[in-house]
């Protein structure tokens, strides 16, 4: 079986949130310097020994990171219906990110979000190589 090389970058974004039907403080409008981290997986290395550049996936993760940025994620168009938890937040950036960094030999593996250092979500599916 053939090995699987695993990169990740490490970033943040500070954004306000508040949840829907939770009984608790969570429910008031409150913000985190979100954590997130994003693990590319793939087979094969580039001439050099690259799997996939960091500097792609930094451009990737920034682009899609600018429209959460400092905003309440209560109000953005994938959270108006849909609690912008840490599980959904991660599942939101797994998809956006997957339509930008998924090709034949690179796909994105997981997301972690975390809202705090000591607490977070990830989120992946299970995939096939093609």
């Amino acid at each position: 079986m053939p090995g699987i090389f695993e990169v990740y970058v490490k970033t943040h974004f500070s954004a306000a949130h508040s949840l829907r039907g939770y009984a608790g403080d969570c429910s008031r409008v409150h913000g985190h310097n979100w954590i997130i981290e994003v693990y590319v997986k793939c087979m094969e290395l580039d001439g050099i020994g690259i799997a996939v550049d960091f500097r792609d996936i930094k451009r990737e993760v920034k682009d899609v990171l600018k429209n959460l940025d400092h905003l309440n994620l209560n109000d953005l168009p994938a959270f108006k219906e849909l609690n912008p938890t840490s599980e959904n937040i991660a599942k939101f950036l797994y998809q956006e990110l997957g339509e930008k960094l998924n090709t034949d030999t690179v796909q994105v593996s997981k997301i972690k979000v975390s809202e705090t250092p000591g607490a977070g979500a990830f989120y992946w599916e299970e995939q096939r190589w093609a």
